[in-house]
């Protein structure tokens, strides 16, 4: 499904303060301590151990990308969420990347 920039641009920005707000949380409630460093459309999460996971808008292809320690995930939005060529959802392949990594289990929800 395509989206116009204007759309694109803003379900981008919204996916992006939704993470950050989760993250904030976490930080708030003494949960994980993930540090966020954002960019523009470049959203940097540091994790316990020194690892980072990257997610970054790609405007001209419309698509949303997620680089982790088990590799790297191209989304795109179908009309109802962001999901990539295996029809993995962003936010649970997100989830899964930062649990790994952060060595707890930890939940982004819609």
């Amino acid at each position: 499904m395509s989206l116009s920039d204007a759309e694109y641009h803003a379900r981008a920005h919204a996916l992006l303060a939704r993470i950050e707000t989760q993250i904030d949380a976490w930080l708030e409630s003494d949960v994980v301590d993930i540090d966020t460093h954002r960019t523009g459309g470049l959203l940097e999460l540091s994790l316990p151990g020194g690892s980072k996971i990257v997610i970054n808008t790609q405007p001209p292809l419309q698509e949303i990308w997620l680089a982790a320690r088990s590799g790297g995930y191209h989304f795109r939005w179908d009309g109802a969420q962001w999901v990539d060529r295996e029809g993995q959802e962003f936010l649970a392949r997100l989830s899964r990347s930062t649990s790994e990594q952060a060595g707890k289990a930890l939940t982004f929800s819609a």
